[in-house]
């Protein structure tokens, strides 16, 4: 029983807090916190929301009766940072500053680190983040975009694309690090990944504007249009990318951005419901041939994951495009808590070392 690990898990979303408390692998307590709007209204920046969403994950494991100085571990997601190699890194002085930078702070799971950080100070406890949206393993060849200028960078749904992955080649059969696999996980973004061998080496990268369009992004439009109503006046430039980031897609299309409200649509016989719904199923499909051939088109699986994946309607739009390509495997939801948990474990048993994290200061 000494032997046990207790750790505090923390998943941030733009209006939702997901916090859990593992015993080892396995979950004891797990809560979901939907934020209404009034939660943040004094909040001018992500980061002005840790206080908030910190209240919430303290008062919870007080009515749990947990206490927090008996963790073993706090393992919040990754944010915005550096790009760096998939694993578990503490949170450093150093990363706390990138994930306050302007950057960072556009994407709420910059606060899973932050709050990580406060809790390992104030308790004394081993703060960590594991497989961070930037995961960065993509190939020279995947970087370059056509543009000296702009560098193609790596930024995906890394903590479940990998946790899925891995559990994908087990159930095949095969070690991670052994398997060639398109992993897209769909949910509010859409991100798609070329996993050959246990690297992720290209990624369709949904929050630069890359690929599909999802329910709240715009995805990849074209760049002389963007270029015209950058300089049309309309728009202020924080304007058009919360507009490409938060109000594009689905919602522009449809004014909605729950596909449960769209397949609704789709079955009361809504036309455009319907053609927007395949159109994004055809794009997702699109992407996944490009990472096929990113994989030389030897491919063990197609997974589909992510909150979306638990739709039989859509997931049955998208295998029509791409089952001769691989068998296709679905997995819905995420296992990011999970995939937080066994991070913070594998360190803290000694299985795996915890990366050194090189800030953007000292690149």
């Amino acid at each position: 029983m000494a032997d046990k690990k207790l750790l505090l898990v923390i998943n941030p979303g733009s209006t939702s807090t997901k916090f859990a408390v593992f015993e080892d692998e396995k979950s004891i307590f797990e809560e979901t916190v939907r934020h209404p709007l009034s939660d943040f209204a004094d909040c001018e920046k992500m980061a002005d929301q840790m206080s908030v969403r910190m209240r919430y994950i303290t008062e919870a494991l007080s009515r749990q009766g947990i206490k927090l100085e008996k963790l073993s571990a706090v393992v919040g997601r990754g944010g915005l940072v550096a790009p760096m190699a998939s694993g578990t890194y503490v949170v450093t002085d150093a990363m706390l500053k990138d994930l306050h930078r302007e950057k960072a702070a556009i994407h709420a799971s910059c606060l899973g680190g932050i709050i990580a950080y406060d809790l390992g100070k104030q308790y004394n406890i081993p703060a960590y983040i594991v497989d961070s949206v930037v995961v960065d393993e993509i190939i020279p060849e995947a970087r370059i975009s056509g543009i000296p200028q702009i560098e193609r960078i790596s930024a995906f749904h890394a903590l479940n694309a990998k946790a899925v992955a891995r559990l994908c080649a087990k159930d095949l059969g095969l070690d991670y690090s052994d398997a060639r696999l398109v992993v897209c996980h769909m949910g509010g973004g859409i991100s798609t990944s070329a996993h050959r061998y246990g690297l992720a080496i290209d990624v369709i990268n949904g929050i630069a504007g890359e690929g599909c369009f999802s329910p709240e992004r715009c995805g990849g439009v074209y760049g002389q249009n963007l270029v015209e109503m950058s300089f049309s006046g309309k728009y202020s430039k924080e304007e058009l990318l919360a507009f490409m980031q938060k109000n594009g897609g689905i919602k522009a299309y449809l004014g909605v951005n729950d596909m449960r409200d769209v397949e609704k649509m789709v079955m009361r016989g809504d036309p455009k419901a319907s053609l927007i719904l395949n159109a994004m199923a055809y794009q997702v499909a699109k992407d996944i041939g490009t990472m096929v051939v990113a994989l030389e088109g030897r491919v063990d699986a197609i997974v589909l994951t992510g909150g979306i994946a638990y739709s039989n309607m859509f997931t049955g739009m998208i295998k029509k495009y791409v089952d001769r390509l691989a068998p296709v495997k679905v997995y819905p939801g995420e296992l990011e808590m999970e995939a937080l948990a066994w991070g913070g474990l594998r360190v803290l048993r000694g299985e795996e070392k915890p990366g050194t994290y090189v800030g953007l200061d000292e690149q």
